[in-house]
C-alpha cells in the first residue's frame, strides 16, 4: 500500500486572508516503511513574510523570491502524489491551503476523504495529552534534535515515523520477523546446504604469499595462527 505523508510551511494561518503555501515536503511509504521517494520544493508566495511565520519556519521573503510559483510545480506535486491517501498532522489546514494554490493554478482540489489526520488519531490514542509533533516524538522516543525551526521535509520525515508507531505498523513488522524467527527454531531444523562445487578463490599466488609473510612477521603468539593455517 502506498501513502504519502505530507507536511507544508505558510505565510500565516489562513489562505481566505490572503496567506500562501512556501515550503512542501513529502515521504512516500510503501506498506508503512520509507521507499527513499520524496518531493520536496520552495515557493515564491509573491507577498511578504510576516515576522511570525517567518520566527517559525525561518524562510525570509529574500530567500523565496527566486523560487518557483506554485503553479509550476503543481504538475510534479500532482504526478508524485497520485491517489495514494496523504497522512497529515492537523490535516484540515495543509489541506486547506493546498487547495487555495491548486485553485489558483486552474487544477483540481485534493478530495477530503484521501486524508488519514494524524493529530485525529493520536488525540483517540492519547486522550488528554498534548498530541503536538514534538511531543509525539518524545513520547515513541523518536529524535527531534534536528528540529529546530519547522521544516516541511523534516516534519514529514518524523511524521512518517510517529504514524507508523500510532498505528502500530512497526510493532507488526516486529511482532512478523519475531514470529518467523520462532518458526525456524522451534519448528523444523534448519537446513545448511553445502555448495556443490566450492568457489574459486579470488587471491592470486602473489596475495596468498604476501599473507603468509605478513603472518609470519606476527610471531608464534598471533591470534590469527589460531584460524589460518600457514601450510
Amino acid at each position: 500500500m502506498r501513502e504519502i505523508v505530507l507536511d507544508t510551511e505558510t505565510t500565516g494561518l489562513d489562505p481566505l486572508d490572503g496567506h500562501r503555501l512556501v515550503e512542501i515536503g513529502c515521504i512516500e511509504l510503501v506498506n508503512g516503511i520509507p521507499s527513499g521517494q520524496t518531493f520536496h520544493c520552495y515557493f515564491n508566495p509573491e507577498r511578504g513574510m510576516p515576522a511570525e511565520a517567518f520566527a517559525v519556519h525561518g524562510l525570509s521573503e529574500d530567500f523565496l523570491k527566486d523560487k518557483v510559483f506554485f503553479a509550476e510545480a503543481a504538475d510534479d506535486l500532482v504526478a508524485f502524489l497520485a491517489d495514494a491517501p496523504l497522512v497529515i498532522h492537523n490535516a484540515a489546514f495543509d489541506l486547506g491551503f493546498l487547495n487555495a494554490e491548486f485553485e489558483r493554478a486552474g487544477r483540481p482540489p485534493l478530495a477530503r476523504d484521501r486524508l488519514v489526520d494524524t493529530l485525529l488519531i493520536a488525540r483517540r490514542k492519547h486522550p488528554g495529552g498534548s498530541n503536538r509533533l514534538d511531543d509525539l516524538c518524545a513520547r515513541y522516543g523518536i529524535d527531534n534534535s534536528r528540529r529546530t525551526k519547522h521544516g516541511a521535509l523534516l516534519d514529514a520525515e518524523l511524521l512518517a515515523e510517529v504514524y507508523v508507531e500510532l498505528t502500530g505498523t512497526r510493532q507488526a513488522q516486529l511482532v512478523l520477523a519475531q514470529a518467523s524467527i520462532a518458526g525456524r527454531v522451534a519448528g523444523e531444523p534448519i537446513i545448511v546446504r553445502v555448495r556443490p562445487t566450492p568457489l574459486v578463490s579470488a587471491l592470486s599466488a602473489e596475495e596468498r604469499a604476501a599473507h603468509r609473510a605478513f603472518l609470519a612477521d606476527l610471531g608464534d603468539g598471533a591470534i590469527w595462527l589460531d584460524y589460518i593455517s600457514l601450510g
